[in-house]
């Protein structure tokens, strides 16, 4: 792709990944989903993840799976909240620069 993913697109992108996951969803999971959408490293995605936990985004627990403990990462109120302030903002955003690049926009 050749425009660049921000953090805040970015951020976007996992929690709706981690929102359609009723259980919550592990990190190579994730990896797996996310890239449907867009181009990503594992090591790209951990501070991402981090992040959204540090900022209340995101709970996280392990479970055991095949003798090793597996971390798991579920979407919280806040996250939730943050994912629909993501997808309104990001309807407005697309919404504008869609117009611009078909030329259905006016210059005022």
């Amino acid at each position: 792709m050749v425009f660049n993913t921000g953090a805040a697109l970015l951020d976007a992108i996992v929690l709706a990944v981690i929102s359609g996951k009723k259980e919550g969803a592990y990190g190579y999971k994730i990896t797996q989903d996310v890239r449907q959408a867009i181009d990503i490293s594992e090591s790209t995605l951990y501070p991402v993840l981090r992040r959204l936990q540090k900022d209340s985004c995101l709970d996280v627990y392990d479970m055991e799976f095949c003798g090793r403990n597996r971390r798991y990462y579920k979407i919280t109120e806040k996250g939730s909240a943050q994912l629909d302030l993501y997808r309104t903002e990001w309807k407005n955003y697309s919404s504008r620069i869609s117009s611009v690049l078909s030329g259905n926009y006016s210059i005022q």
